[in-house]
């Protein structure tokens, strides 16, 4: 968090005294938004209980024990999660458990590899926009001077210098892979980098939003001088976060229920929230914080939430592509040299490998034992069939990492899910807020919209505290001040040029 052009957005300023003696709200959901949620009312004062249908807290990024067959237990999560730098509302969550954020640590690279060997890196990059990109695309294996000199600098221009939430006026309608094309962007290049990222939404550029691609573009690259790299977790994500801010809430009077579904939300004077763990709850507030298709069973069984086109954007919203994580403990290490982390493009269906005992305590622990390794292997979008994914993988790492040709497997687990949301071109103006046609009701999640310049884990965050903010504001409470980076590009040559291709 150092960049000094970051823009602080105070929250807004509190309603006049009402009824409220100590309100109480109901958190839907346990993952990232949730907690955000539950920890910006619970430090004003809020009485807050927490419901969570898995038995762990952190939604997709929560973290639990397994055992493999030999019966030796085993850290297992749904894989690999890169915390930025610039996800300044997710970090200052967990600067509540430690202000250092010694939990975390610094990966130095995040090298991508094509089909063909080339291999970008984003180390050592300078940290000014718009210089980071430009260094970043003259010294790529994929993008040449030439290539810089035949792009359609007027139809690039969105790209870099984006402007939130104008940009999705913009571009939303178009697919990433056409508006690369149409600003020539060259191939290997789009299949290296941009490809990588799009499949980071669980979706194949086709299906992706180009206004999306080019709101990543400018969080990690010209709105941002935070850069590429970022810290993981240094063990597993239950022990390293969500076990320590269950801590921390439950020291301000949160109540966390985990294993509870909740049914129906009902509404009158007051909100009653029904769920398979007892008695209903009776709140003055409540946030929905779940997944896609949480919050669409919720809204379906809950009668009386909203008004009619309310809920057909609750309905309308979907749901991106499946994706695998396989993971497997092997009978000997990797070379040493092998990064924590390595993205793939043009190597389907590997997406990327994580060689998880270079940075996750349990793993490493593991690993030092038994003189083996553990590695992750990622299948964004996919499209095929889950046992012809799994076959392949271990094909594929073989390719970049011929030392595992032969290793042995001495365990593995498999996770297969579709629980992330879509942002397919045209989403986002029917996207559904923050805000509800209920005062004391709000959304918080990524597939929630919010128009500021967020993504993936940092997007659940912000609008889990915006959420907060918006119930807390309602309570004549004071909320909390949030930090992106700037909501439109720092270039104004850049800003101008895409001023007038919109003109």
């Amino acid at each position: 968090m150092t960049d000094p052009q970051r823009i602080t957005h105070p929250a807004p300023p509190p309603d006049a005294g009402g009824p409220f003696d100590k309100p109480h709200v109901v958190v839907v959901g346990g993952g990232i938004a949730g907690l955000a949620a539950a920890t910006g009312l619970a430090e004003r004062g809020v009485s807050v209980d927490v419901l969570e249908r898995e038995t762990y807290l952190g939604g997709r990024v929560g973290g639990w024990t397994d055992s493999l067959d030999d019966g030796s237990p085993v850290a297992m999560n749904r894989g690999f999660h890169a915390f930025f730098r610039q996800y300044y509302n997710l970090r200052n969550l967990l600067r509540r458990i430690d202000p250092a954020l010694g939990m975390l640590t610094a990966v130095s690279d995040y090298p991508l590899v094509d089909a063909h060997g080339r291999r970008d890196t984003f180390r050592g990059l300078p940290q000014t926009p718009p210089w980071n990109a430009l260094a970043f695309a003259l010294r790529s294996p994929t993008f040449r001077l030439r290539d810089l000199v035949r792009l359609n600098a007027r139809a690039a221009a969105p790209l870099a210098a984006v402007s939130v939430p104008e940009i999705y006026d913009r571009l939303d309608h178009v697919d990433a892979d056409t508006f690369l094309r149409d600003i020539n962007f060259p191939e290997p290049a789009r299949h290296l980098a941009f490809e990588v990222f799009s499949r980071s939404f669980f979706a194949e550029p086709t299906n992706l939003s180009a206004a999306e691609l080019a709101t990543m573009f400018h969080i990690y690259f010209l709105g941002s001088s935070e850069g590429l790299v970022f810290d993981v977790a240094g063990a597993n994500f239950d022990t390293a976060l969500w076990e320590p801010l269950r801590a921390y809430l439950q020291s301000l009077g949160v109540r966390i229920h985990t294993g509870v579904s909740v049914t129906e939300v009902r509404t009158d004077d007051r909100f009653a929230v029904h769920s398979d763990g007892g008695d209903p709850l009776e709140a003055d507030g409540v946030v929905l914080a779940t997944d896609v298709s949480g919050l669409q069973r919720i809204v379906d069984e809950s009668a009386s939430l909203g008004d009619d086109e309310w809920r057909s954007r609750i309905a309308a919203m979907g749901t991106a592509a499946p994706f695998v994580v396989q993971r497997l403990w092997l009978d000997r290490p990797l070379h040493p040299d092998r990064a924590a982390f390595l993205g793939t493009g043009g190597r389907p269906p590997l997406d990327n490998v994580s060689v998880l005992d270079r940075y996750e305590r349990e793993a490493a622990t593991w690993s030092r034992r038994t003189g083996g390794s553990v590695v992750e292997l990622h299948a964004y979008a996919v499209t095929d069939g889950k046992d012809d994914v799994l076959e392949r993988l271990p094909v594929r790492m073989a390719e970049l990492y011929p030392e595992t040709a032969d290793a042995k497997i001495v365990g593995e687990r498999v996770l297969c899910r579709q629980d992330c949301p879509r942002f397919a071109p045209g989403d986002f103006e029917r996207r559904p807020t923050v805000s509800t046609p209920h005062p004391g009701l709000a959304l918080a999640g990524d597939g929630i919209r919010i128009d500021l310049p967020v993504a993936l884990m940092e997007r659940a965050a912000t609008t889990g505290w915006s959420a907060a903010n918006l119930l807390l504001k309602r309570f004549g409470l004071t909320g909390h001040d949030l930090q992106t980076v700037p909501t439109q590009g720092r270039f104004a040559p850049l800003r101008r040029l895409a001023e007038r291709q919109y003109a």
